[in-house]
């Protein structure tokens, strides 16, 4: 998934001045056993032992955290000692934007016997720095991540098939950030406008506001990074719960985690607003096609829980006060 992505020349990173919903996604193709995505990377209750994860970025080393929680220049390197000293020169190989690497290689592997293909697929994800998209590996770069994360045994033969899979989650991730963007991005009380009356009517409100407006907010994505071994609170509550009401709530954990930053304009200022996401995946369809879940709604911070209690909160007040059918009613007495 956006792992994945990495630029040739990377652009310099922007510093600018958060009820959720599954999405259910199918028709990418059937991935290949092996591939990395479908090995569980995170057990709620047994952190101490998780899967390996199909990201390519050492999310658990000490030179990943650094890089996570710190200014990925090493200011004070004079001091440090050997081993810290070149344990920190790594940050000067990590995009900071992503994370990863600066540049996967698009050579051929040693012992390659099947050629892949290294051209590159756009997304539709506007970068944050306003220079186009962030664009998707190739199926050569894909596969020689995997190889330097440790997955000697992938089937090369399937590579192309990962990537398109990996593409297709993302693109379902992004038109869900989109839709937040859309009904919160231009303030709180905007948003609540096109909640209070229930999901099912969302869709118009918004319409109705961004023809007043003269169009739809344009969010862009800043950054993103991958923790696949760091369960969000929501998804291990799932976990417990399942294990309480496995009928109603059992499900696997995420296989995977990720954290995306986007620019959101409020009042011709940016704001930098922090997205997560957790993939699911569930039994494939009777053809065979895979089924996948994204949950994907704004980090708990002050900001992110009024809009995620909006969103669900207007919703469950629209059909549980019976508003509908008063909407309705009213409607019948005025014709």
């Amino acid at each position: 998934m956006g792992w994945f992505w990495a630029d040739a020349t990377p652009a310099a990173p922007v510093v600018p001045p958060t009820d959720s919903r599954h999405r259910h996604l199918t028709g990418a193709g059937t991935p290949p056993p092996g591939c990395p995505m479908h090995k569980t990377t995170v057990d709620a209750f047994l952190p101490s032992s998780p899967a390996p994860s199909s990201c390519p970025v050492p999310h658990d080393s000490p030179t990943a955290k650094a890089a996570l929680s710190s200014c990925p220049v090493p200011h004070d390197n004079h001091g440090a000692a050997p081993e810290q000293r070149q344990e920190r020169s790594m940050l000067s190989k990590l995009n900071p934007l992503n994370y990863m690497f600066q540049s996967i290689s698009q050579e051929q592997a040693p012992n390659q016997t099947f050629a892949l293909p290294t051209s590159r697929d756009e997304s539709s994800i506007p970068k944050g720095t306003g220079d186009g998209n962030w664009e998707y590996p190739s199926p050569q770069q894909m596969y020689n991540a995997l190889l330097r994360k440790g997955y000697t045994d992938t089937d090369i033969t399937a590579v192309e098939s990962m990537v398109a899979v990996h593409n297709f989650l993302n693109e379902g991730a992004w038109s869900e950030v989109v839709e937040w963007e859309r009904r919160f991005g231009k303030g709180l009380s905007r948003g609540w406008e096109v909640s209070k009356r229930g999901e099912e009517n969302a869709p118009l409100e918004l319409r109705r506001l961004e023809a007043q407006e003269g169009g739809q907010a344009q969010p862009t994505l800043i950054r993103f990074q991958g923790r696949p071994k760091d369960m969000t609170p929501k998804a291990a509550l799932l976990q417990m719960l399942g294990r309480v009401y496995p009928a109603k709530f059992g499900t696997d954990p995420p296989f995977d985690r990720h954290d995306w930053y986007v620019s959101r304009d409020v009042n011709g200022q940016k704001e930098e607003v922090r997205y997560v996401i957790d993939f699911y995946s569930a039994p494939p369809e009777p053809t065979g096609e895979p089924v996948f879940y994204l949950d994907v709604r704004p980090a708990m911070t002050p900001t992110g829980a009024v809009e995620r209690l909006m969103r669900w909160g207007g919703d469950v007040w629209w059909r549980a006060s019976g508003a509908q059918v008063r909407e309705a009613n009213n409607q019948n007495r005025q014709n």
